[in-house]
C-alpha cells in the first residue's frame, strides 16, 4: 500500500508543493504569463506537449482570445478569433467535453491551421474545456505528435483542470485590473 506521500507525488491536484508552486506564480508580476506558464510546466510534465496555448472564451459572441503561447511567433497571444464552430463547439462549449484527435486527418477537419499544425511536428491534440459557474470559461489546448493522446493522458488533461481554472482565472483578473487602472489614468 503506498503512503499519502507516494498518492501526492503521483497526483500533482493532491500534491501540495504543485500548489505552492501556482499560488508563488500568482505571486509573480509578469500576469497572467507566470501563472500560466507554471500550468504548462504542470501539463508538459504528466501530459506532453509540442503547442501548448491557453484561450479565454466568450460563449455569447463566440469569440476567442489566446491568453498564453508557448510558441508565441506561430499563435501569437493577441487579438480574438472566432471559436471553431459545429462538433468541436457542441462538444467542448456545449457538452463541455475534451476535443480529441489523434491524427492530423482529424485536426484538419476542425481547424483550418492543420498544416502549421503539422509543419511543428504535431499529429494530436487535446482541447480542454475549463469550467466556470457552469459556462466554459476557456480551453487548455495540448498538441503533440501523432497518436500521442491516449484515453489515460487525455484523464490526466482533464484532472488537472483547477489549476488551469486558476490560470485563467488570474488572466481576467489582470484584465479587470489593467481596466480599472486606465480608467483611474
Amino acid at each position: 500500500m503506498s503512503t499519502t506521500a507516494e498518492r501526492n507525488a503521483a497526483d500533482p491536484v493532491l500534491d501540495p508543493k504543485a500548489w505552492d508552486a501556482l499560488i508563488a506564480a500568482l505571486g509573480e508580476q509578469d500576469q497572467p504569463t507566470a501563472t500560466l506558464a507554471k500550468v504548462e510546466e504542470l501539463y508538459q510534465r504528466e501530459v506532453g506537449a509540442i503547442i501548448f496555448t491557453v484561450m479565454s472564451a466568450d460563449f455569447d459572441t463566440g469569440m476567442s482570445r489566446r491568453l498564453y503561447s508557448n510558441h508565441p511567433q506561430e499563435y501569437p497571444t493577441s487579438g480574438y478569433k472566432q471559436s471553431a464552430a459545429g462538433t468541436w463547439n457542441d462538444l467542448v462549449f456545449g457538452e463541455k467535453k475534451p476535443y480529441v484527435a489523434n491524427t492530423i486527418e482529424e485536426i484538419a477537419t476542425v481547424f483550418h491551421d492543420h498544416e502549421l499544425i503539422q509543419s511543428l511536428g504535431c499529429g494530436s491534440c487535446i482541447n480542454v474545456p475549463v469550467v466556470f459557474e457552469g459556462s466554459v470559461l476557456g480551453t487548455i489546448n495540448i498538441l503533440d505528435k501523432a497518436g500521442a493522446y491516449t484515453p489515460e493522458k487525455v484523464e490526466r488533461a482533464m484532472a488537472l483542470r483547477p489549476f488551469a481554472a486558476i490560470g485563467i482565472l488570474a488572466a481576467t483578473v489582470t484584465e479587470q485590473a489593467s481596466k480599472i487602472r486606465d480608467e483611474k489614468a
